[in-house]
């Protein structure tokens, strides 16, 4: 028996000796073959990406988070599947959802009028006029995804830099540090929906 399931072994006995609350019911329905600490832990994480490349550098500055709608939250399953299919990593669906919460709040935006700004629509506010696809195909949400993602990938060493840092060279906003705020909500968001 290693250390470590040795020490947990006697820890366990430790509370069911002094009486303690958890030691019966655990202990009553122990399983008696041997078991090894990363058995349980393995499986755990698996259900996870791994946070390390889901926010390499830590997230830079201060965070802001909002609540999202049923829409919101398949806008941003959306992005995930669209990741997926590009064949990216976990990483490009952080900032690209991190790029439509600052974008769009993850609302796949029409035309708003006169608050408009230029021709931008979409999840990712994405022009027409840029040549990033026609009005229909931008309100895709698949299609302004991978639109994005082409452009992610054109950018050299995009996977090692800062967050906000990426989705700028895509995006080309008046406000380049804006994404940083997301990339916690964004990481959350992957790491809940990545393998549902």
């Amino acid at each position: 028996m290693n250390t470590m399931l040795r020490k947990s072994v006697l820890g366990i006995a430790g509370l069911a000796f002094t009486g303690g609350v958890f030691a019966g019911p655990i202990a009553a329905h122990a399983d008696t073959n041997p078991v090894t600490a990363s058995k349980p832990v393995a499986a755990v994480q698996a259900d996870k990406p791994d946070t390390s490349k889901l926010i390499p550098h830590g997230v830079q500055g201060k965070q802001s988070k909002i609540d999202l709608n049923d829409e919101q939250t398949a806008n941003a399953k959306a992005i995930i599947a669209a990741t997926k299919k590009a064949g990216l990593p976990e990483r490009a669906a952080v900032i690209s959802i991190a790029t439509s919460l600052q974008e769009s709040k993850l609302e796949n935006l029409g035309h708003l009028g006169d608050a408009n700004d230029h021709d931008s629509l979409g999840l990712f506010q994405q022009r027409p006029s840029s040549g990033w696809g026609t009005p229909e195909q931008i309100t895709d949400p698949e299609y302004s995804t991978l639109a994005f993602e082409k452009g992610l990938k054109q950018v050299d060493g995009w996977q090692d830099m800062p967050l906000t840092e990426a989705a700028q060279t895509v995006q080309v906003s008046a406000y380049p540090d804006a994404y940083a705020q997301w990339e916690q909500q964004a990481a959350d968001l992957v790491a809940q929906h990545w393998n549902s």
